[in-house]
């Protein structure tokens, strides 16, 4: 700290004005689209429904498959699944008495890779720092 005082500007080598973060040159998101990509994570926020994604991602798979894999209820993955739908993570066709559901979204793997790659990060930190 300059001078001792706790919470003093961080000033420019000449002391001019304030040095603030940097900021992207993109334009801050409207209410409206701040609302919309949080009902998008919240329907991520759900361990079932991510089990149900992951097991999509390797192909598209029946209701009867998807509760195989999982281990989810066929009323509990049916529940998850219109869910996934509506927010159009997820798509689905019918074939005779079969429902087939397919990953939509093309970015939704790679966002599954970032986040886990970024926990797994973190957890080997961690790990680092807890031995």
């Amino acid at each position: 700290m300059r001078g001792g005082r706790a919470g003093a500007d961080v000033r420019s080598p000449r002391g001019a004005a304030p040095v603030s973060p940097t900021r992207r040159s993109k334009p801050a998101l409207s209410r409206e689209a701040l609302e919309l990509l949080a009902t998008r994570f919240r329907a991520l926020a759900d361990a079932t429904r991510l089990s149900l994604l992951q097991a999509l991602f390797d192909e598209e798979r029946t209701v009867q498959d998807l509760c195989a894999l999982t281990g989810a209820s066929p009323a509990n993955a049916s529940k998850h699944l219109a869910l996934l739908l509506e927010q159009g993570l997820v798509a689905r066709r019918r074939e005779g008495l079969f429902t087939y559901y397919r990953i939509a979204d093309a970015t939704l793997e790679r966002l599954c890779r970032l986040v886990c790659g970024s926990l797994a990060e973190r957890h080997e930190s961690l790990r680092a720092h807890l031995v």
